[in-house]
């Protein structure tokens, strides 16, 4: 669920119409509901309270410091993959011992960073970081518990770009060689193998996959205690599917439902990473209509808004629903690619849709779009990148100002010999 509605036509998010919003700032622009957003941390937060679960939102899916700083006074932690995430969660209050570290390629200053910062883990992705994060310890006299992130060769029902489980993939180690750290544990004192990773994709609607991820987790915590490892810990990663169009997806007590009783008696505390489920369906993306044309076969809507901004159509084929505001209910209903300006032919945001009949100047909103949205959007083709607005009731808030030419160019440089 979210907190936006259509009222007589109307778009409104909480107590804000949001066509008055997009003509005081223009367009593209993203919009968060507040409420929405904390919702969704609240719902897992009590589906797992009985475990006395950590939930690490996932910074990666939307990092705007208003954002980070919303969960963080909701007590949520988070999860990190990068240094900037790490100082941003920081900046916005986070309490470090609440801060998980993942990536597959932390570099030496960001693995210091992280421990000087006294992050509560370190997710390790391959025997090598280990060996690196131990001697990284030991020049610093720092004591660091980890959790091996384990690569569990379950198949998740999701995009290939966003499947994480299986043997190809770059992320984790495989059954043989995490065991073999274990085993090794001795070799590492100022590390403390304190817990199991994993993480199997995105986007996943059922909860069969992380059992499956989970009961084999479970098996190797059991085998490291015997080798003498205080296992304490199992941080089951995110990927939590939404509704983006006609999906089904789980709600978050009955996930709990289904996992909880898997590690019941295995003394585990668990840590979740979601990042989608929280933030996905709390914003959507406001764009105008530029023009509009016709080839014989196709009838386009272009857009303000390109695949710079949302690249998930381009990307993944996702599906994004999308609403008119302002007098759909007497318009009839014509089939249109949305497209955006971009110098691409993959720039798009729907194909063959079905929509109100558009006029230049209405007024879209992409749904869906609050994770993975303006988190990946760019410059391409010299284009400034959004504004993002976040509405708390009946009130709206700029929380970050839409890019200027200068912001484009602030960092170039010509060398003395093209002055």
């Amino acid at each position: 669920m979210h907190r936006f509605a259509l009222k007589k036509g109307r778009l409104w998010c909480e107590g804000v119409a949001v066509d008055r919003v997009a003509d005081a700032l223009g367009t593209p622009l993203y919009l968060y509901s507040f409420q929405t957003l904390l919702d969704h941390y609240r719902k897992l937060e009590k589906a797992f309270s009985s475990a006395g679960a950590l939930i690490c939102f996932a910074v990666k899916a939307n990092g705007n410091l208003a954002i980070l700083k919303a969960l963080a006074q909701a007590g949520s932690g988070f999860d990190v993959v990068s240094g900037g995430e790490l100082r941003k969660a920081l900046l916005a209050g986070a309490a470090p011992q609440k801060i998980v570290y993942a990536s597959v390629g932390k570099t030496d200053r960001e693995i210091e960073l992280a421990l000087r910062s006294r992050v509560l883990f370190f997710n390790v992705e391959s025997a090598m970081e280990l060996e690196v994060l131990e001697a990284a310890c030991r020049r610093l006299k720092r004591r660091q518990r980890v959790c091996l992130r384990l690569n569990p060769g379950v198949q998740a029902d999701t995009h290939a770009y966003i499947s994480t489980g299986q043997p190809a993939s770059k992320f984790g180690m495989g059954l043989s060689t995490v065991e073999s750290l274990f085993k090794r544990h001795r070799e590492f004192p100022h590390l403390d193998l304190a817990g199991i990773h994993l993480h199997i994709g995105s986007q996943i609607l059922e909860a069969a996959p992380f059992a499956a991820a989970i009961a084999k987790a479970i098996g190797l915590a059991k085998k490291a205690r015997r080798w003498g490892v205080a296992i304490r810990y199992l941080n089951i990663g995110g990927g939590l599917g939404i509704v983006y169009h006609r999906e089904t997806p789980q709600t978050a007590q009955a996930f709990a439902s289904r996992i909880l009783p898997l590690i019941k008696n295995s003394s585990l505390k668990l840590i979740l990473e979601p990042g989608r489920f929280i933030a996905g369906n709390s914003g959507v993306l406001l764009t105008r209509v530029v023009t509009l044309k016709e080839n014989g076969r196709k009838r386009f809507a272009v857009v303000d808004a390109g695949m710079n901004d949302l690249i998930r159509p381009s990307l993944y084929g996702a599906y994004h629903e999308m609403v008119l505001s302002g007098g759909a209910a007497r318009r009839p209903r014509l089939r249109y690619d949305v497209v955006g300006p971009v110098c691409e032919s993959g720039d798009f945001f729907a194909k063959d849709r079905l929509l109100p009949r558009l006029t230049r100047g209405d007024l879209l909103a992409i749904l869906g779009a609050g994770a993975y949205g303006f988190a990946m959007s760019s410059n391409y083709n010299a284009r400034p990148r959004a504004a993002e607005v976040m509405v708390r009731g009946r009130r709206w808030f700029v929380i970050r100002r839409r890019e200027t030419f200068q912001d484009l160019v602030r960092g170039e440089r010509l060398p003395p010999f093209l002055q």
